[in-house]
């Protein structure tokens, strides 16, 4: 039975984590050499984007420990900074003791605008278009027909009147069902095919027709109950739901709460090739809707003491289509994650998201953010400061010792470690 239970996973070497992660998700040997290379080549970058010149490597590790609608999942994640993953899987982990994590999603509806300006009659425009919906639907689902034959499709056409700096304005947005795409280039392609007939109609002129990234028709769900003996006790407990009560009541606190869910989902996003752009800009507008910069997520107090965390967010994400198909490795990642549609996907990208908030905030509450995060800090000053791989350690442990972090620190024992080693040998 695959289980991502997976106790000392960290301290494997490199080859026996991949020997690990090719068993659970079946991987061929090529596939390992792939994870090993990193994947991309100068002349597939060439065809990917304008001007390549290279490419630009990040590390890329799993995430263990996750069970999420009673199934297990190693977790793809790639990202520079330090303690991200180790925190996500830890999470896991105590979410786990509490039976794991409930995730679920709404269908994957985006919203493309059409803008129409100089609009003679407002409301005799709105009822028009209105009363042509139909119409409008199908020149938009002729589009993409495939998209129509899995279940997806333009769905509905909204109208809404816009007071701007520049007068009233008339939005026409079309509904559409992605299914297992982002959806960017088929709504972007629909929004230009009815801009003519909603001109026509309206007696205006057709502007911007481009999708929004406000995707808050597409949000994904994540919940879990924490027994309180796994995070340390009541006091803990308590300390985590009042780190939450201050981000609610203050956006300064509330966009760093955030940045930490983001940590864990847009390292997932990378990994699985997905638009972290337009998932930042979703995610941080919504955080936003009601003229209040909040918190994605929420955490309280059961009535048997123990801890329940919530998060929602809007996930615009992919798994056919853009660079979820161009970039090798991002193919790859998703035979790892081993979901089988774009839902399934933002539901464990929500779960990532929530389990990093809580590793974040238990740290916060407890020891504090940098114990755990500036040993790791370390490793990267280390080989930052040219140190090879046998002395990083040695020089890690120095830092720590003495509490004094630095890139000049490292420089220093390094140059130290390299005296001694010339004077041993002159001796």
């Amino acid at each position: 039975m695959k289980t991502s239970r997976l106790p000392g996973f960290y301290k494997l070497s490199v080859e026996d984590r991949l020997k690990i992660v090719k068993e659970f998700a079946d991987l061929t040997g090529d596939e390992l050499e792939l994870l090993k290379q990193g994947g991309l080549t100068v002349s597939l970058a060439d065809k990917m984007i304008e001007n390549v010149i290279g490419v630009f490597s990040l590390p890329l590790a799993v995430a263990v420990n996750f069970l999420i609608n009673g199934k297990d999942y190693l977790v793809p994640m790639a990202i520079e900074e330090p303690s991200v993953v180790a925190a996500a899987s830890h999470a896991a982990k105590l979410m786990r003791e509490g039976g794991g994590i409930k995730a679920s999603s709404t269908p994957p509806v985006m919203i493309g605008q059409v803008q129409l300006i100089k609009v003679p009659d407002i409301a005799e425009a709105k009822e028009q278009i209105l009363s042509h919906k139909g119409e409008i639907l199908e020149i938009a689902n002729a589009q993409s027909k495939t998209l129509v034959k899995l279940g997806g499709g333009a769905i509905d056409l909204q109208v809404r009147e816009i007071s701007t700096s520049r007068g009233a304005m008339l939005l026409a947005e079309l509904l559409v069902d992605c299914r297992d795409a982002m959806g960017a280039n088929i709504v972007n392609t629909m929004c230009e095919a009815i801009a003519p007939t909603l001109e026509r109609l309206s007696k205006g002129k057709a502007l911007l027709r481009i999708l929004s990234n406000l995707a808050d028709r597409r949000l994904a769900r994540a919940e879990a109950v924490i027994p309180k003996k796994e995070l340390g006790g009541e006091e803990i407990v308590e300390g985590i739901v009042d780190a939450y009560a201050l981000a609610a009541s203050d956006p300064y606190r509330a966009a760093t709460h955030n940045k930490g869910i983001m940590n864990g989902i847009i390292a997932v996003a990378l990994a699985t090739g997905q638009d972290t752009r337009a998932l930042e800009a979703g995610a941080h507008a919504y955080a936003a809707r009601t003229g209040r910069y909040q918190p994605f997520s929420k955490w309280e107090v059961t009535e048997g003491g123990d801890l329940k965390g919530s998060l929602e967010l809007p996930l615009a994400v992919g798994i056919v289509g853009g660079a979820t198909r161009a970039h090798p490795l991002a193919r790859l990642s998703l035979k790892i994650l081993g979901v089988k549609t774009a839902n399934e996907l933002a539901e464990v990208m929500c779960s990532v998201g929530l389990a990093q908030n809580l590793a974040a905030l238990r740290a916060l509450v407890t020891e504090g953010i940098q114990r755990g995060h500036m040993k790791l800090h370390a490793r990267n000053l280390a080989l930052s400061a040219g140190a090879p791989e046998h002395l990083v350690d040695l020089i890690v442990e120095r830092m720590l010792r003495e509490k004094n972090i630095s890139l000049s620190r490292a420089k220093e024992i390094l140059r130290e470690l390299a005296e001694s080693s010339e004077n041993s040998q002159d001796g």
